[in-house]
């Protein structure tokens, strides 16, 4: 390597570096935050119920059925 050979960091990595250098808690955090919203256990009757009540889409989504239609 040369001897002018600088390892190179954007603004956005040296802004994460920084903020969790002067947070160390915000890891802990931020992982807290996600499993309020998105590691959840699943309730598998739930997802059952839902796909078995899904409604088939219709050809045309973007029109209307006609008034005077049996559908």
């Amino acid at each position: 390597m040369p001897l002018f050979w600088k390892h190179y960091q954007s603004e956005a990595t040296q802004f994460i570096n920084e903020l969790k250098a002067k947070k160390p808690t915000l890891e802990a955090e931020q992982r807290a935050g996600r499993n309020l919203l998105w590691d959840r256990e699943q309730d598998r009757d739930a997802q059952a119920d839902f796909k078995a009540a899904r409604v088939p889409q219709g050809a045309y989504v973007y029109f209307g059925r006609p008034k005077n239609s049996t559908r």
